[in-house]
């Protein structure tokens, strides 16, 4: 199988802003940008879209697929819990050194862990693969993403969430990430 993987569209959040599962809005003018972006890559027209179902990645699946997408809550971003949409320089430092320190099982903010996040994006993966499909798009998130591309790599689940929350990220809005099986 063939996964486009595509990053969301840049959302209307300050810079240096804890956002995962909020819903954040992004401004029509760029989604339309990625999608005009995509679509002169040589985006394939034809294949099965599949979304988060937040905003950011809905509303981009919407306007690219030639079918309607499937909303998919397993590719959500992680949910940080309390963190979500505060200033990452007003969060405490004993809590972020805390993840740093068990960067699978910690809860940030009292959210979800990493390796809940890879257990849901997993199961996501799997369901994938039997469908069949030669070829599919996802519509997520970078660290549905970063976790996507680990687990293509192999391994233990805990091993590709370890690898992926480990991984720096460079992932750019709209940016497409191909995964061939």
């Amino acid at each position: 199988m063939q996964l486009y993987l595509v990053r969301h569209p840049q959302p209307d959040v300050p810079a240096g802003h804890c956002y995962g599962a909020t819903d954040v809005a992004v401004a029509d003018s760029e989604i339309e940008r990625v999608r005009i972006a995509l679509l002169q890559a040589g985006l394939p027209a034809e294949m099965p879209v599949y979304a988060s179902p937040l905003g950011r990645c809905a509303e981009l699946a919407r306007r690219l697929g030639a079918s309607p997408p499937v909303f998919d809550a397993r590719l959500a971003e992680m949910d940080f819990g309390a963190w979500e949409m505060r200033s990452w320089d007003d969060i405490d430092r004993a809590g972020i050194d805390a993840w740093s320190a068990d960067l699978l099982h910690y809860r940030p903010g009292g959210g979800e862990s990493v390796i809940d996040v890879a257990r849901r994006v997993a199961a996501f993966r799997a369901d994938l693969q039997r469908t069949g499909h030669a070829r599919a798009l996802v519509i997520c998130h970078a660290g549905t993403i970063r976790l996507l591309s680990s687990l293509h790599s192999g391994g233990a689940i805990e091993e590709a969430a370890l690898r992926a929350a480990q991984a720096p990220h460079r992932i750019a809005y709209g940016e497409i990430m191909l995964l061939k099986d």
